[in-house]
């Protein structure tokens, strides 16, 4: 995607320094367009606790770097096996909730078992690192594909009128390595010349969706409107949202869906309304293993300090201000879960099925068992 009309990716090497992975440092923006420099396995580690980067795709990416990265850092050791899957110890920790942390740091793991011991790790787990980063990038692109064709149908069934999309937290190329996955349907829309427009919900407490939607959205140049977190039923009542598409950061092979907290709010207003509500995701975000979302999926408990205060810009430099009594208790739940009875459909890279392990089963039959 674009970037003061240049393109970028939210995850690369350096040019003149290969063993170094540059990022987007999301915690700045929409004020202050930074590159960060990850040196090592730790830097990796740092960049996804704090929230350098984050979004299920991006997370994932990272830290796969950061198993290239303590690769690189292994050669010095005897035992360079055991420094890399320290590493991989501690970029799991980092994030409970998103499936594809885990995921990406396996799969780097297992590369690493298969190979003989006269082989340059470092060389294998970049190999591995990329193909990660292209593949969520293919997989974004294919996900617009197939969510394109649910905003054409709208679009015709609307006489060409604006379509209107409702979106929670981001799900955008900032969240993944290019195009994202709830936005990826509308930026192809909007290349395709289908009068679209976004209502970006803020997203509080880390408002997300104003800092980081907004600002991807304007950079493409596609109309949208930031509203608060509780006004989208307002807009479903009075038929000015035609759709809803949200991301997932872990869905249960039965389809229910946890994603940023505010989701199953929007879902249950979308169910009322009659409002088509779609989760777009990659499917290696799908957890496998758990049916029951409510009940096995490990909801992430953040900081107090996010609800405590809000970040702005004034005069030129980023300030934090308290907007509630100090002392008073904060419970700052990062995610809910939509049950699959509220979701109209999973658009996901092979296709869009119903929200159920039959609906995902027809996608992607070689997890029957």
């Amino acid at each position: 995607m674009k970037v003061g009309g240049k393109n970028y990716r939210t995850i690369w090497l350096r040019d003149d320094e290969p063993g170094v992975v540059q990022i987007i440092d999301q915690r700045r923006l929409p004020f202050v367009f930074s590159v960060v420099d990850l040196r090592t396995a730790d830097d990796a580690v740092v960049a996804i606790r704090d929230m350098y980067v984050r979004g299920a795709g991006l997370i994932g990416a990272t830290a796969a770097y950061g198993i290239y990265l303590a690769a690189l850092e292994a050669r010095k050791h005897q035992s360079p096996l055991a420094i890399i899957r320290q590493a991989a110890d501690r970029l799991i920790g980092t994030r409970p909730t998103a499936v594809n942390l885990r995921w990406a740091v396996e799969r780097m793991l297992q590369t690493l078992e298969l190979l003989p011991d006269s082989a340059d790790m470092a060389a294998h787990t970049l190999a591995e690192a990329s193909a990660i980063a292209d593949e969520d990038a293919a997989c974004s692109l294919s996900i617009g594909r197939h969510g394109l064709e649910i905003i054409r149908r709208i679009s015709a069934r609307k006489k060409g009128e604006r379509v209107n999309v409702l979106t929670h937290c981001n799900a955008g190329w900032l969240g993944f390595i290019d195009h994202g996955t709830a936005t990826a349907p509308v930026y192809l829309a909007h290349e395709a010349g289908i009068d679209v427009h976004v209502w970006v919900d803020e997203t509080r407490p880390r408002n997300q969706g104003a800092r980081l939607t907004a600002w991807e959205l304007k950079e493409q140049g596609l109309p949208h409107t930031v509203i608060p977190d509780n006004t989208g039923g307002h807009l479903m009542q009075h038929g000015m949202v035609d759709l809803v598409i949200v991301g997932t950061d872990r869905t249960t092979r039965t389809g229910d869906v946890a994603n940023k907290i505010g989701t199953y709010l929007k879902a249950l207003a979308a169910h009322d309304n009659g409002v088509p509500f779609y989760v777009a995701l990659p499917s290696s975000t799908i957890d496998w293993n758990i049916r029951d979302g409510i009940r096995d999926i490990v909801i992430e408990q953040r900081s107090p300090e996010e609800v405590r205060f809000v970040e702005g810009w004034l005069e030129g430099s980023e300030h934090r201000v308290l907007v509630m009594p100090e002392s008073s208790p904060v419970a700052n739940y990062g995610f809910d879960v939509t049950p699959a009875r509220l979701i109209t459909g999973l658009i996901t890279e092979r296709g869009v099925c119903e929200a159920s392990e039959q609906g995902l089963l027809s996608l992607f039959p070689e997890f029957a068992r």
